[in-house]
């Protein structure tokens, strides 16, 4: 059988990672079970006290090993850590050392959600692929340069080690792991059991642009600011540029290292949001609000919409209002 740690940390974690991962990977021994099979998971959940604390002192989780009690782990769950990261990581520094020994000795680490940071700071995550929420994408590029964040990414999977997007996003990382110990036809009846769409890839359609605005250089915010209140006109680098009196080298450099995008992307994407919103509302039809935004050629509006929503606007407008389709 493949031991399963599902991690219970110190202070404010995410319950619901912690019980529906163990939720899941039981229901897959029930299944095997009944069908006549062994089970194939050995599943714990593993913490550095015995009565854990949660949410605020809402829950109590009782882990049923300590990290002193597991000599040997395959598969090693990072439930979701919320509240003041530093404090989080002092009181759970114990299992930073632990996860890294486990991985040197041949088990698979998975983080949920923004439990990435917490496994960014093993290092194992340096100049690998992963992915967290959208919502903290700009924190951790800045604060973990060295990974290779997807952040348009459900989930992610490079050397044994696995990351998830944002919040309920992680069931598909669940539904990924039973499809390869389990195979495919169990995942299938899981993902229809808990009514989880198993082939969901991108969290893009559900992310929510608001501009990278925690750095320091004046310059790029004046540009964004621009950018913001004239996004419906056609605006160049070159224009922005003389503004910000700086070369076009200079500001592309320090426009891309402030707001993780190139001034055309970011343009695209403040376009998009405000697309986004009116369809939302869902009284205007998609050409009205193709124009409004400053589209005139449907074909690029609806090229530029896929890229940064991975759905096309009319899919959008069906998905997020009740009014129904209009063309």
């Amino acid at each position: 059988m493949k031991h399963v740690s599902i991690l219970v940390p110190k202070g404010h974690t995410s319950v619901v990672n912690i019980g529906g991962t163990h939720q899941m990977f039981s229901w897959v021994n029930e299944f095997f079970e009944q069908t006549g099979r062994t089970p194939i998971f050995d599943i714990h959940l593993v913490g550095l006290e015995q009565r854990t604390k949660q949410s605020h002192g809402l829950f109590t989780v009782n882990p049923d090993q300590l990290i002193s009690d597991v000599v040997k782990s395959d598969l090693i769950i990072i439930p979701a850590i919320h509240g003041d990261f530093e404090k989080n990581l002092e009181n759970n520094s114990e299992f930073l050392p632990w996860i890294v020994g486990q991985y040197k000795e041949g088990a698979e680490i998975v983080s949920l959600c923004v439990a990435s940071f917490f496994l960014a700071e093993t290092g194992l995550l340096n100049g690998r692929q992963c992915s967290t929420h959208w919502q903290f994408a700009n924190e951790f590029r800045k604060k973990y340069p060295k990974a290779d964040l997807k952040d348009d990414k459900i989930l992610t999977e490079a050397d044994g080690i696995y990351t998830s997007g944002g919040a309920y996003s992680f069931t598909n990382l669940i539904l990924y792991l039973i499809e390869k110990y389990a195979g495919r036809d169990t995942a299938v009846a899981a993902a229809k059991g808990f009514m989880i769409d198993i082939d969901r890839s991108s969290q893009s359609p559900f992310s929510i642009f608001s501009g990278q605005k925690s750095h320091k250089d004046k310059a790029v915010l004046k540009a964004q600011e621009h950018i913001e209140q004239h996004f419906n006109n056609k605006i160049t680098v070159d224009e922005l540029c003389e503004q910000m009196a700086l070369s076009r080298r200079t500001f592309e450099r320090r426009f891309k290292k402030a707001t993780a995008n190139t001034v055309v992307e970011y343009h695209q994407r403040v376009k998009i949001e405000a697309a986004k919103k009116e369809l939302e509302k869902g009284r205007k039809t998609v050409n009205e609000i193709m124009f409004e935004v400053g589209y005139s050629d449907p074909k690029a509006f609806r090229e530029v919409f896929r890229k940064i929503t991975a759905m096309t606007p009319l899919d959008y407008l069906n998905k997020y209002t009740k009014v129904g389709a209009r063309v």
